[in-house]
């Protein structure tokens, strides 16, 4: 569903979905909101979702276990998931991406599609350089490697936040989200379990158990995979979207395509938006922080890749699946922030489990049921924070005000995630992993209290 939006219609949107969506939600019967999975937006947003999910996994998670495997220590290991940070800055060239044609193939596409496009051609290369190269031998070209693919990764994701927010009307974008999240959700498998399947594949026994050919192979694959999204963008609908008028100089083009799009978000919101930044920074520490060591930890722990790769593929992608189709449906029919409340809870209390599983040492069964749970946990989570970050947006600004806030919800958790493990190392595994359970804490309370104040608005708007 696509819709033409004026200025003015489009903070009537967002009032509507910051203060009305959990009254509206009540009305909609199971089968309505269900139903919303087989529009057309939602198919693209499933098959771009997995475009948007392949390349996170091969630069921080499935990376961290080749890492691992080839004998690069845990501390370095956790420096170097600060590649990822590439996402917690993409706010910085969001504009960019936001409003800068690119010359010929903007006039082709459009400006979501051509932005799309380039930046699946960026994480293809890096991709592919990451496969060529062999960390146990030159570990520094597979770091700028990992770069690139994160940068083009981030471009992407710009892109696609302002492509999928214009979609839809505020009423979908749970749904969209939830969508989105699937197919984020099935690459995230492909690029986990897939690769470590692959690379288990391929590769030649030796005595050392480490074999770069194997990785080469799998790395190699991924990069093929992206064809999904090129031929989504290809055949994919251009939003509409408003006219953008040029500007005259260089002071105004940062005014309108920098400065506004941040003003107008602290205009709209007011002192309550310091409260709303502040529940997108930690909202998912626990899961990123943790998130770091888990490939390392199933290395330490003896799991092969044809274990970690069977329970992720068979019982992780079922659950999560489950959980981000879930949490889409329980947003729309129960409210955006009791659904949230529900993912941060379940967040926190998964990583307790963890920290059982390393007391338990190598047990297949186990192992299974904690994945689950904890793929069940990420994939509620994901689908209702993803579409409460796209209620608080302003159409006219999609793309600078998403990655903004996206970038927000990455930077805290990214850092800290960088000392993950110099933390392992410390503690050892079984105490960091309560630990990340403890951080996520004070993410309920900031809950509670943005959900208090959204009623409060919500009465003040009736009377």
């Amino acid at each position: 569903m696509t819709s033409t939006v004026t200025p003015h219609a489009t903070t009537d949107r967002n009032t509507q979905s910051a203060e009305g969506t959990d009254d509206i939600a009540q009305t909609r019967t199971w089968r309505q909101s269900l139903a919303t999975y087989l529009e057309p937006p939602s198919l693209r947003m499933l098959a771009l979702g997995f475009a948007a999910g392949l390349p996170l996994l091969l630069v921080l998670g499935t990376f961290s276990f080749w890492l691992r495997e080839a004998g690069i220590n845990r501390s370095t290991i956790g420096f170097l998931s600060w590649v990822g940070l590439a996402y917690g800055f993409k706010w910085c060239w969001a504009p960019l991406v936001d409003r800068l044609p690119i010359p010929g193939l903007t006039r082709a596409l459009g400006r979501r599609r051509s932005w799309l496009l380039l930046s699946q051609v960026m994480i293809v290369c890096g991709l592919v350089g990451m496969a060529l190269n062999d960390p146990k031998v030159a570990l520094m070209p597979s770091v700028w490697f990992a770069i690139l693919t994160a940068f083009g990764s981030a471009t992407q994701d710009i892109a696609l936040d302002a492509y999928r927010i214009e979609s839809g009307d505020a009423d979908h974008q749970a749904a969209l989200a939830a969508a989105y999240q699937t197919g984020y959700r099935i690459a995230m498998i492909w690029a986990g379990a897939g690769v470590l399947w692959i690379a288990a594949r391929a590769e030649v026994a030796n005595p050392t158990n480490y074999d770069a050919g194997g990785w080469r192979v799998a790395y190699l694959v991924m990069a093929a995979s992206m064809v999904v999204g090129f031929i989504t963008v290809l055949f994919s609908r251009e939003p509409v979207q408003r006219a953008l008028v040029p500007a005259k100089n260089l002071a105004e083009w940062l005014q309108t395509a920098l400065i506004e799009p941040f003003a107008d978000f602290f205009r709209r919101f007011g002192w309550n938006a310091l409260l709303v930044l502040a529940l997108i920074a930690t909202y998912r520490v626990s899961d990123i922080v943790m998130g770091i060591m888990a490939n390392p930890f199933y290395v330490d722990m003896g799991y092969s890749k044809d274990e970690v790769a069977a329970v992720s593929k068979v019982y992780g992608l079922a659950m999560t699946l489950i959980g981000a189709a879930l949490g889409g449906v329980l947003a729309i029919k129960f409210g955006m922030m009791r659904t949230l409340m529900l993912g941060a809870v379940l967040s926190a209390a998964s990583n307790l489990l963890f920290s059982w599983l390393a007391t338990v040492g190598h047990d297949l069964t186990w192992l299974t049921v904690v994945i689950s749970i904890d793929n069940l946990s990420a994939g509620i989570a994901s689908s209702t924070f993803i579409a409460y970050m796209s209620s608080l947006t302003n159409i006219s600004y999609s793309a600078t005000q998403y990655a903004l806030l996206s970038s927000i919800m990455l930077l805290f958790p990214k850092w800290l995630a960088g000392f993950s493990g110099v933390a392992v190392d410390a503690v050892g595994y079984h105490t960091f992993f309560i630990g990340t359970a403890l951080i996520g804490l004070p993410v309920l309370v900031l809950i509670w209290i943005a959900s208090r104040r959204l009623q409060h608005r919500q009465l003040s708007s009736k009377t």
